[in-house]
């Protein structure tokens, strides 16, 4: 008989100002829980909209930790982490929500495959629409291929579209580089082993260090089709209306974040020379395209206003991350 003071999971969900979301979600994980015992800690990241009162008030059974200030997702995460109890670890992202037998499916799969460390989720939108669920770690490029707008224009091949897998059969079960964090389920022993999150990353590319650290460690990342997920994408960044926001999958990005994340991954992983080389192939290429849009109507003046905000902010992140040496201070 199992312990009952351990169960299967702990479902740990972050929220940031997205209240009526977060009881979806909550809700239609208590809906959809099935056989599956588990237990739900919600953080909240000193939400404006009253998220943690509308949480205390309707799940009462919920852990509820309150801080008072935005640790951002890392750190939020890894504080839901010191309550957690279960067996494995479920990150639920607030504006997530389980399909009938996800969470079920994911707790067997685990269950039976021992050298699985992670595991992620179909993701797809209110309508259905595939979202990238499977993905293969950032590298110079991969880049080169994003800004390009080659891997949107050649989706099914397995050169162009490597880094969203859009070349491959969304139906079929792999092993991955890594899986975003709107869903995921990870062994809790092994981030005792590992490590938790590394907090540096306040927001963006967090997911992908923990998965590059757990393949290090000898075990794989697994998307499964069958564990589905309805995912709507970055409600609680679109709270942020005073910075500069880009369209990137279906989720709008904070851009300055995004760019902070990505040189402390490349310095991390790649060294100095990686993160320099990623700073400065995203600049000269906004540099070209501001220089090619310069003059001409308004559709050509706002890509050159972009590009060049674009490169100014790049510059940013590079002296506020020490070329990705440091992370700023949170909250970013």
């Amino acid at each position: 008989m199992s312990d009952p003071t351990t169960p299967d999971v702990s479902v740990v969900i972050v929220s940031f100002n997205t209240r009526d979301l977060l009881v979806e979600c909550i809700e239609t994980l208590i809906a959809e829980v099935g056989p599956v015992s588990y237990e739900i800690i919600v953080v909240d990241n000193a939400s404006r909209d009253g998220s943690a009162d509308r949480v205390a008030e309707r799940f009462p059974q919920a852990t509820l930790i309150r801080s008072a200030t935005n640790l951002g997702f890392a750190a939020a995460n890894n504080l839901g982490f010191k309550s957690a109890r279960g067996r494995y670890l479920v990150l639920l992202n607030s504006d997530a929500f389980l399909e009938p037998g996800a969470l079920e499916r994911a707790v067997r799969y685990m269950d039976a495959d021992p050298g699985i460390g992670l595991g992620g989720a179909r993701l797809i939108g209110r309508d259905g629409e595939w979202q990238p669920s499977a993905r293969m770690f950032p590298s110079l490029l991969i880049e080169l291929l994003t800004l390009s707008g080659l891997a949107a224009r050649f989706p099914r091949s397995r050169f162009f579209g490597r880094f969203d897998r859009t070349w491959a059969d969304p139906m079929e079960a792999a092993d991955v580089d890594w899986v975003p964090g709107a869903f995921s389920i990870v062994r809790r022993n092994l981030l005792t082993r590992i490590g938790d999150f590394d907090e540096a990353f306040f927001l963006y590319y967090e997911e992908v260090d923990l998965c590059r650290r757990i393949r290090a460690a000898g075990l794989r990342i697994r998307y499964w089709p069958d564990v589905v997920v309805v995912h709507i994408g970055g409600e609680s960044s679109r709270t942020h209306g005073d910075l500069d926001m880009s369209a990137a999958g279906k989720g709008a990005q904070l851009t300055l974040w995004r760019m902070r994340s990505g040189l402390l991954y490349y310095r991390k992983h790649h060294g100095w020379l990686g993160a320099w080389a990623m700073r400065q192939l995203e600049s000269s290429w906004h540099r070209v395209r501001a220089w090619r849009n310069r003059g001409g109507d308004p559709q050509r003046e706002a890509k050159r206003a972009e590009s060049s905000a674009i490169v100014g902010l790049l510059d940013r992140a590079w002296r506020e991350t020490a070329g990705g040496r440091r992370s700023p201070p949170r909250p970013w």
